[in-house]
């Protein structure tokens, strides 16, 4: 049965910094390109990152260019994203998700989320 657990939500101040995890099981990670994803309050959800598989390439939503960084360790099988600066705008759910390339459009397999509040 494959899960992705995601975890290392919680309310920070403006400014403030968090590192969210992503733990696979029963999914060998280095396979996949991995993805972050959010869903604020009333708003759809959007992609914030993704690191491929093989060339580690990664991108990110223009919001959280220079303030995220997405990283993986694949002997971990975990997937991370470390999140500096953060603004109010930044809250939301945070999903960990796989997919077969950064470019495409749907996806293996979801995570059930993290809250993330950034509020002072």
């Amino acid at each position: 049965q494959v899960q992705l657990v995601e975890s290392g939500g919680g309310l920070v101040q403006p400014g403030g910094s968090l590192r969210l995890s992503c733990a696979a099981s029963g999914l060998p990670l280095s396979y996949y390109a991995m993805s972050w994803f959010r869903q604020a309050p009333g708003k759809e959800r959007e992609g914030v990152s993704c690191i491929s598989t093989r060339d580690e390439r990664v991108n990110y939503a223009d919001s959280v260019k220079g303030r995220f960084t997405i990283s993986r360790d694949n002997a971990k099988n975990t997937v991370y994203l470390q999140m500096n600066s953060l603004k109010p705008e930044d809250t939301g759910v945070y999903y960990c998700a796989s997919r077969a390339h950064c470019s495409s459009r749907g996806v293996n397999y979801w995570g059930k989320g993290t809250l993330v509040t950034v509020s002072s």
